[in-house]
């Protein structure tokens, strides 16, 4: 290899991932900044910014920050300081943190005034993507956390599930499946967060009669997925046999009304209930239990993509 290109070899920085790499660019020395440079932000320098000067994103997917990791986080800091930038942008008379808020964080604890930063110029949406991007690939949010950011995606951005996927290295399945748990109860919900049940736990309980006393007994006993699976199964059929015997007798259980409201339940994903009479006339019911189940019937009733 000639003295040239030894040279430029030993310029390109290293220790960035591929991604945010291909996304930033290559970066050169650390630089300081003062507030009077927020109007005009370096597109190349790892720049030295004041803690004081950086605030956390509103909307940043991540919501839950383990305390004790936190802490080993600012420990390490503290000795060798903070290894890779963060990511901001300009914002007000400071900056606004688009990934590493974690590390943020940690070096507040530990007591820096200075971390180094990249600073870049990118909107709402590209500050959303990017802090979904990153938490992901590094495996750093939770499945509600993940869930809800592929919801503000969608409901603010008009990303389809199929984009998101692409978007993030996922399937299109990914994307639904995780997004279904948002119609859990909130506190179980918070069970995931707090990973007192795995995700398939979670999803297991999807619709389940009294979702929350279910999830309470499977985080007590300690039950696998499995055996949440069968509970769950086993709690459906109880209800429905008690359902049955408090319901009078339907004047007529047609096999092809039965058929139909099946294949509309499956088409529309709530159930559906049709009533008739000697006239020719009836009516169609659609139940849904959440509000995002109303507002994905709203969308697929109308036609509009999910």
């Amino acid at each position: 290899m000639s003295e040239e290109n030894l040279t430029k070899s030993a310029k390109r920085p290293q220790g960035l991932g591929r991604g945010l790499s291909a996304l930033l660019g290559d970066v050169a020395r650390e630089e300081p900044v003062t507030p009077t440079a927020v109007a005009n932000p370096s597109t190349k320098a790892i720049q030295s910014i004041e803690v004081a000067l950086i605030q956390p994103h509103p909307e940043q997917p991540r919501r839950h920050f383990d305390d004790g990791a936190l802490q080993e986080l600012a420990e390490s800091i503290a000795k060798r300081g903070v290894i890779q930038p963060i990511i901001v942008r300009p914002h007000g008379g400071g900056f606004q943190i688009v990934a590493g808020e974690r590390r943020w964080r940690a070096a507040q604890r530990a007591q820096l005034h200075r971390i180094p930063a990249i600073v870049r110029d990118f909107d709402e949406a590209e500050t959303l993507e990017i802090a979904l991007i990153e938490n992901i690939q590094r495996e750093d949010l939770n499945p509600i956390e993940e869930a809800e950011a592929y919801r503000k995606l969608i409901a603010e951005f008009h990303h389809s599930q199929e984009a998101l996927g692409r978007l993030v290295g996922k399937s299109r399945s990914h994307v639904a499946n995780l997004m279904r748990l948002l119609d859990l109860p909130a506190p179980v919900q918070q069970q995931v967060i707090e990973q007192k049940l795995s995700m398939g736990h979670a999803r297991a309980l999807i619709g389940a009669p009294d979702c929350e006393a279910l999830a309470r007994t499977v985080e007590t006993k300690g039950l696998s997925v499995r055996d949440t699976e069968q509970l769950v199964r086993r709690t459906k059929m109880g209800d429905t046999a008690s359902s049955r015997q408090r319901a009078p007798a339907p004047k007529d259980n047609d096999p092809d009304i039965v058929a139909l409201e099946q294949h509309l339940a499956d088409i529309l994903g709530v159930k559906v209930a049709i009533s008739y009479g000697t006239n020719g006339g009836g009516m169609v019911s659609l139940h849904y239990s959440t509000l995002d189940q109303l507002d994905m019937l709203c969308q697929r009733l109308s036609g509009e993509r999910i």
